[in-house]
């Protein structure tokens, strides 16, 4: 509809009928919006505000009130609506990645591979509030997808950098080539922290399941933090254990209190009774399902009083990880949760096994 100047008009009804107008108005429908209520005005403008365009004059008819949309927008905007924009915007920028992604012949680090990830995991970053149960049924599938997609892609990085690493007469003096050994250096730090407060004393003996081909939160913890502690890190492919293995043996203080267990966790159950503390990794278990099966064998075969660390997601970082429900961690008590505001993309979840079990 346009007026007698040929100016384009949208009834706000009709801004809400359309969950990507954002995107219609981005891409250039400017000049009158036609506000049928007075109480509207604010709205119209948020939904302009939100797409940070020039802004089109807004008129409400009968009363001639004219209003630049930019003028005092932070105290007219509804902070609900504008949030609203924000998800809109960013699950549609997720999706638009994760099409590209899902058309590439393989995920080997590459520039356009390390591009799209690094796309991905800013948008991610978002401090934007979403909530993935909420979801429509068409983005809950492209999340599943896109959390295997980023998986074997993560799998694939590791084993391309414990091989170049691997292949230095010292490769640990090498590991800080690892593009995101700062942020591992970080959620270490903020792990430690968090099992410093609940421990009564320094375990001797903690299990990660989990470890893949560069344990680097074992290294790190081992080397940084619990120089006495021994690590045994599980994992299900044998590849993966051997690389591992060639990047701490070494080091020969460091490679004593290191050991490689090549395993399912699930087939693994009366030893898992002497460590203090297990770690559980991010993607082991990459639903929700295949999640609650491997805590509850961790509940069954894992010593009374035993801590349960494990790395979650939340918000927008949902995408990336699986989400950890603390409602499914039967046989277990929540003694703390970390939700990180920086470049950590891990949430953490420490539980104690029940004294019952």
């Amino acid at each position: 509809m346009t007026t007698s100047r040929g100016h384009n008009i949208l009834t706000v009804q009709n801004l809400f009928r359309d969950a990507f107008v954002l995107k219609c108005l981005v891409t250039g429908i400017h000049g009158f919006i036609h506000l049928d209520f007075p109480y509207q005005l604010p709205v119209a403008i948020t939904f302009v505000c939100c797409c940070n365009i020039l802004p089109p004059i807004f008129t409400q008819s009968n009363t001639r009130v004219v209003a630049l949309a930019f003028v005092q927008k932070s105290e007219t905007l509804s902070s609900s609506i504008l949030m609203g924009c924000q998800e809109e915007l960013l699950i549609e920028k997720v999706c638009e990645i994760y099409d590209k992604l899902s058309r590439l012949e393989n995920l080997n680090p590459s520039k356009q591979v390390n591009s799209l990830f690094t796309q991905l995991v800013q948008t991610c970053m978002s401090q934007c509030h979403i909530d993935i149960t909420k979801l429509n049924e068409r983005v809950q599938a492209i999340r599943c997808k896109l959390i295997k997609l980023c998986g074997k892609a993560e799998g694939l990085l590791e084993i391309h950098f414990a091989t170049l690493i691997g292949s230095h007469d010292k490769p640990l003096n090498h590991i800080k080539i690892f593009p995101y050994y700062s942020n591992y250096l970080k959620l270490s730090q903020v792990e430690f922290s968090m099992l410093n407060k609940i421990c009564s004393r320094v375990p001797k003996h903690i299990a990660f399941v989990g470890s893949g081909p560069l344990p680097l939160t074992s290294i790190i913890l081992a080397t940084n933090h619990l120089s006495t502690t021994c690590f045994h890190n599980f994992d299900i492919d044998p590849s993966a254990n051997a690389k591992a293995i060639q990047l701490v043996s070494s080091d020969s203080e460091l490679s004593k209190r290191m050991f490689f267990h090549t395993a399912d966790i699930m087939n693994v159950s009366s030893s898992l009774k002497q460590y203090e503390v297990v770690f559980l990794a991010a993607l082991v278990g990459m639903d929700r399902e295949e999640k609650v099966r491997v805590i509850k064998h961790l509940a069954d075969h894992i010593a009374p009083g035993t801590l349960l660390l494990m790395r979650s997601a939340n918000g927008a970082r949902a995408f990336l990880y699986p989400v950890i429900d603390p409602r499914d961690l039967q046989g277990f008590e929540v003694l703390s949760v970390f939700h990180p505001s920086d470049d950590v993309i891990n949430s953490v979840i420490i539980a104690r096994k029940n004294s019952q079990g």
